[in-house]
């Protein structure tokens, strides 16, 4: 895959997004490679929460813009122009956090938004790598296992060969707030950074706590 420019985005996410609901894998050129992107957990709009993303070009590649100072029912990703791509919303009354990536804008009156992925916090009284469990909501599709440590922005999404297919790497000397993410082909960039927004919901920053680092969102 060529460097993320914002002009790829969608149809990059289309065929991401056609391969998981279809129950297929992915099968990426030899010559693609994986997408880098900077994240600012900060957004570019006045009074409001989000991530800003760019591509190694220093361009604009995703926006997160959270309005208001109450609870939300969803986190909406978007890219430069404003146009939704992914909406992540949390799924009330479970007993561990869980949250559902829809594509496109889930509140959108036209019907045509599909639940992609189920990314469920990992519960267990054992010492254990896993931070979380993601699973295409679809027949046959394959699941992924989210290791290491959100908080130190050190961990990966592994496939069943535990091959990773998007890692969160801290970036030297800027703090927690900055941070690289590294998105294989065979998940993309977009659904990668949607994954960051649901971990986001479930980790803090520093200690691991399950208290967001946005502010809250619940599912209506």
């Amino acid at each position: 895959m060529a460097k993320v420019r914002p002009s790829a985005v969608a149809p990059e996410l289309a065929a991401v997004t056609t391969s998981i609901t279809s129950g297929a894998v992915a099968s990426p050129a030899e010559d693609e490679q994986p997408t880098v992107l900077t994240v600012w957990r900060k957004s570019l709009l006045f009074n409001c929460d989000g991530f800003t993303v760019f591509d190694v070009r220093g361009d604009l590649a995703f926006r997160v813009d959270c309005y208001g100072s109450g609870r939300r029912a969803e986190v909406v990703l978007m890219d430069k122009a404003g146009k939704p791509l992914l909406t992540v919303r949390r799924k009330r009354l479970t007993l561990a956090e869980h949250w559902i990536i829809y594509d496109g804008d889930a509140a959108s009156s036209d019907g045509k938004s599909k639940p992609l992925l189920s990314v469920r916090r990992h519960v267990s009284l054992r010492a254990s790598k896993a931070l979380a469990h993601v699973t295409p909501l679809a027949a046959g599709a394959e699941a992924y296992v989210v290791e290491g440590s959100y908080g130190r922005r050190a961990c990966a999404v592994r496939d069943a060969r535990g091959e990773a297919v998007a890692e969160v790497r801290r970036k030297e000397s800027v703090g927690d707030d900055v941070f690289r993410l590294v998105a294989d082909p065979r998940l993309g960039a977009a659904l990668a950074m949607g994954l960051v927004i649901a971990l986001d919901e479930m980790f803090a920053g520093g200690g691991g706590s399950a208290r967001s680092l946005l502010r809250r969102t619940w599912s209506a």
